[in-house]
């Protein structure tokens, strides 16, 4: 068992537990629930990658998956709820967010834009792992609104 089916099996515990089954759920209950969780996860991005495929894009968007979910009033209702809370959170992040820890900023004449140099290497991935990790916690939050 490595270390991300650990995870999701102790997520999946948690959900149990929140919608009142016993604290300590049985072992194929949680695997049978976690496959399940899975694969609409997995049939969802397919989906919403085929929708992107036949608007003539490579790229993956939210619209896609709000096309996909749009079937279900609640499931949409739940999404849509969450990226309003993830945008309240990221202005709450950008007035706390201090210049500590960056790069100076380009000198330039009177007159021109500054530009902000550019990321040390490695933060962009870290970037994209919070990026994920907020996908995450929002599809769990949507399948979690959605079974109830």
């Amino acid at each position: 068992m490595d270390v991300a089916e650990f995870i999701s099996l102790h997520i999946v515990r948690g959900l149990l537990y929140a919608h009142g089954d016993d604290p300590d759920p049985l072992p194929e209950t949680v695997r049978v629930l976690d496959e399940i969780v899975t694969d609409v996860i997995i049939e969802t991005c397919h989906a919403a990658s085929r929708h992107a495929t036949l608007n003539n894009r490579q790229k993956v968007k939210l619209e896609d998956f709000k096309f996909v979910v749009s079937k279900d009033e609640r499931l949409l209702g739940r999404m849509t709820e969450l990226i309003g809370m993830e945008k309240e959170l990221k202005k709450a992040r950008k007035v706390f967010d201090t210049d500590e820890g960056k790069v100076g900023l380009e000198r330039g004449g009177p007159g021109k834009k500054r530009k902000r140099a550019t990321k040390e290497k490695g933060e962009d991935a870290e970037d994209i792992e919070e990026a994920d990790d907020g996908m995450d916690e929002m599809m769990l939050g949507a399948l979690t609104s959605f079974a109830e």
